[in-house]
């Protein structure tokens, strides 16, 4: 199995089990509304820079997105480029 493939899917288990826009807790009612700020999430965000831009590039974007995210944030739209 490729290392991107790899990534792609071990970010796609995130997103179905710890996630709290996605995972369990949303799917049980615990986590009523979304908690990530921007759109798409920073997980979809990173699963999309992997894809387009390899295991490397794709991680440090992901990466940079998730210090970018806080609740004050102004732009909550942020696809990728």
């Amino acid at each position: 199995m490729k290392l991107k493939s790899y990534s792609t899917k071990l970010i796609s288990l995130y997103q179905k089990t710890l996630s709290p826009d996605q995972g369990i807790l949303r799917r049980l009612g615990i986590v009523k509304k979304s908690v990530c700020v921007f759109y798409p999430t920073c997980s979809e965000y990173t699963k999309e820079a992997i894809n387009k831009y390899g295991i490397l590039k794709g991680t440090f974007l992901g990466f940079r997105r998730i210090l970018r995210c806080h609740p004050w944030q102004k732009n909550h739209m942020d696809p990728l480029k």
